[in-house]
């Protein structure tokens, strides 16, 4: 019988770490919220100079306020999804009859004789 060989792991197939997930999301927040800014502050002087097509313009603006924020909440709530299982992708599907890999035939592993006898 063949024992099949181990696989090790390798580091590329890791996914990045929380720290970096929750760092990019959060850059991502900010820059969500500095464009709702700048769309509040563009609609502020649009009104004040009484800009020409401001019925075109104020409620762009207005969509912007309003869709960006919640936009933002989302893409910084999201992350990606977690395995089902931690080992689900660690093993090759094997067959009945083959046994797993690292293990032991019944010869090679210790057992414990116990004497009836005192």
């Amino acid at each position: 019988m063949k024992r099949q060989a181990y696989q090790p792991i390798l580091i590329t197939d890791a996914s990045r770490s929380q720290d970096d997930q929750l760092t990019s999301r959060q850059k991502r927040y900010v820059l969500m919220m500095a464009i709702r800014m700048a769309c509040v502050i563009v609609g502020a002087v649009l009104v004040s100079v009484r800009a020409p097509l401001l019925w075109l313009w104020l409620p762009l603006v207005a969509l912007g306020m309003v869709v960006i924020p919640w936009l933002a909440v989302l893409l910084a709530n999201d992350r990606p999804p977690k395995d089902k299982h931690r080992l689900a992708n660690r093993f090759q599907p094997r067959h009945r009859d083959e046994t797993p890999p690292m293990s032991l035939t019944a010869e090679e592993r210790p057992h414990k004789v116990i004497d009836a006898e005192p």
